[in-house]
């Protein structure tokens, strides 16, 4: 076991991969012999040689579609979208190209290699182009597979996973948790089930669900609630498309209350989609209306970012609420 925190668990799992496979091969803009711009491809161009990580230029379609490419014929391509707010003018690429390469062949071509990283979320004072969750466009696209960590330990695993998993696969690192999250990860090979949430905590009156940066709210607001008697069950998604069902409708079943919290805006939010499908399973276990805390319906703000911001407060006031329905 080493200490870790996410951007190292993250190139950690990249050097790993490469070391692995040789078909493994990092793209993105300035992701070569700079790191990229949160140094999370550090040193695996000198590693590995200029064939293997390299940089592109700046053009996110441009990335994607030689991605795209690059998977087609075999290789095993990890590309980075410095911002996950720079990848909508790939949006085409992926939701219209990666994600349809199989079903459109018959499976007799595909992308499986394919592994798209990006770095989401706010918490940086990056304002309106630095701090978007994008997520729910994707989760919209069959053919995709979207995932999320929320720890160090996570991160690894989860990303091992991604590259080896035989479908394209969108991965969002938070941004916030790069330097901030820490904790105890295996320097060994190892990977985690994509499509299965982890129970990070059990508890009998609530139901707690998030991913990534969230996370860290939810435990917080958890052990505010705590001291109000109240005992709340934490899960963390991880991977959002496919997304974990069914632990999280026996988790509801057992407690009768649900909240799910997300940084996007709350319209077209992911958490419409649980809700949805959770009321749809557990109607007749439930003691309170779903509860989703979440990001505005306004483009993010700079100065008013801890204001946009799903936190532990909003939570625990929601903790309350449903709870005393």
């Amino acid at each position: 076991m080493a200490t870790m925190n996410l951007l190292q668990a993250v190139n950690n799992a990249l050097d790993i991969a490469m070391a692995d496979n040789r078909r493994v091969i990092c793209l993105g803009e300035d992701v070569g012999k700079f790191g990229g711009v949160f140094r999370a491809t550090s040193h695996l161009q000198e590693k590995y040689g200029r064939e293997r990580c390299f940089n592109t230029p700046l053009t996110e379609q441009g990335i994607a579609g030689f991605a795209i490419g690059l998977a087609a014929q075999g290789s095993v391509p990890v590309a980075e979208i410095q911002f996950a707010d720079y990848i909508f003018p790939a949006f085409d690429q992926l939701v219209n190209e990666a994600a349809k390469f199989r079903y459109r062949s018959g499976n007799e071509f595909n992308v499986a290699g394919l592994t798209i990283r990006t770095p989401y979320g706010g918490g940086i004072a990056g304002g309106l182009y630095h701090s978007q969750s994008p997520e729910s466009y994707f989760c919209h696209t069959p053919g995709l597979k979207v995932v999320v960590p929320s720890t160090p330990y996570q991160a690894k695993g989860l990303l091992l996973a991604a590259i080896r998993d035989p479908n394209p696969i969108l991965f969002f690192e938070p941004k916030r948790l790069y330097r901030a999250a820490q904790g105890e990860v295996p320097e060994d090979d190892y990977e985690l089930p994509l499509g299965r949430a982890e129970v990070v905590r059990e508890g009998d009156d609530i139901t707690l669900v998030a991913w990534g940066a969230q996370m860290d709210y939810l435990r917080q607001a958890a052990e505010l609630a705590e001291a109000d008697g109240i005992s709340c069950e934490l899960i963390d998604l991880r991977t959002l498309l496919p997304w974990d069902e069914e632990t999280l409708a026996a988790s509801v079943s057992k407690t009768g209350r649900l909240i799910v919290s997300h940084e996007a805006p709350r319209t077209g939010g992911f958490a419409g989609e649980i809700c949805a499908a959770i009321q749809e399973r557990c109607f007749l276990s439930l003691e309170a209306p779903i509860c989703r805390v979440t990001g505005l319906d306004t483009p993010f703000p700079l100065v008013h970012e801890k204001e946009y911001l799903p936190d532990q407060l909003k939570v625990y006031e929601a903790i309350k609420a449903t709870v005393s329905y």
